[in-house]
C-alpha cells in the first residue's frame, strides 16, 4: 500500500498580510499529481488543515477542491484535526464524507475506530489521533491523570496498541504534536502556536512504539525521528524562519505483512517527494546601496524578500527603494554592521559639556545614532554651516 504523508496545510494563512491561497492551490495541485502519477492509495494529513478555527468560504473551497481531486486521482484520504483547527467545523458531516473515502477524524476518542483500508496484502488500520488538549478531554476519564500532552497521547497509544493486538494486520498512526528528538524551539516557526509549556508537553518517541508508520504533524520542516516516525512539514513556506527547509511529502510504501529478513516487523519503504515552491523566500543582508545595485541579487528579484540593512544610519524611504528592485520585499530590519558602546553620560550632561555649536550638534547625532557621532564629511559640513551663519550675523 502506498501512503502519501503530508500535514500542516494551514489553508487561509496569510503571509505578511498577503493571501497564500493561490500558491497553496499550486502546491496542492502538484500533490494531487503525485497521487495520480505514483499510484498512491491513501493520503494521510496529520493536522492543521486550516490555519484558524473559523475558516473563510474561500478556504473551504480550496479544501473541497483538493479532496475531490485526490479522490478522482484514485486515493482515499485520512485526515485529523490539529491545534489550529476547529474540530467541530472540520468534522462537520464527516460521516457522509467517509462514504466517499474521505475520512476526517476530529472527535477525541475516534481513534478507537480505525479507518481500515485493504490491499492485496490485507488490511491496513489508520488510527487518526486528533489534537488532544488535556484540559478539554480529562473530564471524560476522571480516573486517568491527563495533565500533559504526553499523558494524553500515551493513554491514546496504549489503547491503540490493545486494539491493534486484537485486530492484527498493518497499522498507521496520525498525530499532531511535538515529539522528543526534534528541538522544538529550533524547529518551530512563527506559524506554529506553541503547544508546549516549559517542555512539559514534549512527547517521548517511545510513546509511539508499535505501529508500522507514524505520520506526524505540527513541525513545519521535514524530520526523521526513526525509520517509521517522521514529520512531513508544511507543503508551503509560511515564515522566513522556514526559508531553507524543503517542501514536500513522504511517500510511504507498506509492503507485505510478513516479517522481513531482519525479523523486526513489516517491510517499509519511504521516499521524499519534492513539491514546488511557487515563490522562494530570501533573506538579503547588506547596505541599501549594495542591495539595490549588486548583480548577485538579480535572480532574487521576484522572491519574497526580507531585507536586513547594515547601514550605520537607517536610510530614508528604504522600503520604497527596495521595492523598486524587489517588488515582493515585505519586511525590513535595520541591523547596523558596527555597533558603538554609548557613553555613560546622559544626553543633558553631554549638552552641558559641549563648548561650541558644532559640538552640540555632534552630541545630538551621537544620541540619536546609538553612540555613532558625525562622519568626517558631516563634521566639515556642520562647521561650514555654522561659519556661514556666524558671518551673516556679523554683517547684519
Amino acid at each position: 500500500m502506498k501512503i502519501l504523508h503530508t500535514s500542516d496545510w494551514h489553508i487561509g494563512r496569510t503571509f505578511h498580510t498577503h493571501s497564500t491561497l493561490d500558491n497553496l492551490n499550486t502546491v496542492l495541485s502538484a500533490l494531487v499529481a503525485v497521487v495520480r502519477d505514483r499510484g498512491v492509495d491513501v493520503v494521510a494529513v496529520a493536522g492543521d488543515i486550516f490555519d484558524n478555527a473559523m475558516p473563510s468560504k474561500e478556504s473551504y473551497a480550496v479544501l473541497t477542491r483538493v479532496l475531490r481531486d485526490i479522490k478522482d486521482a484514485g486515493a482515499a484520504v485520512v485526515m485529523t484535526s490539529g491545534n489550529h483547527d476547529s474540530a467541530a467545523r472540520l468534522g462537520f458531516q464527516a460521516e457522509w464524507a467517509s462514504l466517499a473515502g474521505i475520512h476526517v477524524v476530529t472527535r477525541h476518542d475516534e481513534y478507537l475506530a480505525p479507518v481500515t483500508i485493504h490491499d492485496d496484502d490485507g488490511p491496513v488500520h489508520f488510527y487518526g489521533i486528533p489534537y488532544l488538549e488535556p484540559a478539554l478531554i480529562r473530564h471524560f476519564y476522571p480516573d486517568v491523570e491527563l495533565k500533559t500532552h504526553e499523558q494524553a497521547l500515551r493513554f491514546a497509544m496504549d489503547r491503540i496498541r490493545l486494539d491493534l493486538q486484537a485486530r492484527g494486520g498493518r497499522s498507521v498512526v496520525l498525530s499532531h504534536c511535538f515529539v522528543a528528538g526534534v528541538a522544538a524551539a529550533a524547529e518551530a516557526s512563527t506559524v506554529e502556536r506553541d503547544i508546549t509549556v516549559g517542555g512539559l508537553d514534549v512527547v517521548p518517541l517511545e510513546v509511539f512504539d508499535g505501529p508500522d508508520y507514524v505520520a506526524l504533524g505540527h513541525i513545519h520542516g521535514r524530520a526523521r525521528l526513526s525509520d517509521r516516525v517522521r514529520y512531513s512539514g508544511a507543503p508551503l513556506h509560511y515564515s522566513f524562519a522556514e526559508a531553507g527547509k524543503p517542501r514536500g511529502a513522504w511517500l510511504v510504501e507498506l509492503l507485505a505483512s510478513a516479517v522481513d529478513a531482519a525479523g523486526d516487523g513489516n517491510q517499509l519503504a519511504v521516499e521524499w517527494v519534492h513539491l514546488p515552491v511557487p515563490r522562494r523566500l530570501t533573506v538579503l543582508e547588506g547596505t541599501l546601496q549594495d542591495l539595490l545595485t549588486d548583480e548577485r541579487y538579480a535572480e532574487r528579484e521576484q522572491d519574497w524578500v526580507k531585507a536586513i540593512l547594515t547601514d550605520q544610519v537607517r536610510p530614508l524611504d528604504s522600503m520604497r527603494s527596495l521595492q523598486e528592485r524587489f517588488p515582493h520585499c515585505i519586511t525590513l530590519e535595520h541591523r547596523p554592521a558596527r555597533t558603538v558602546t554609548p557613553e555613560n553620560a546622559t544626553y543633558a550632561e553631554r549638552l552641558r559639556a559641549a563648548r561650541t555649536d558644532p559640538e552640540i550638534v555632534a552630541g545630538f547625532l551621537s544620541f540619536v545614532r546609538n553612540g555613532e557621532g558625525p562622519t568626517g564629511f558631516e563634521t566639515a559640513l556642520i562647521s561650514e554651516l555654522f561659519a556661514e551663519q556666524g558671518a551673516r550675523e556679523a554683517n547684519s
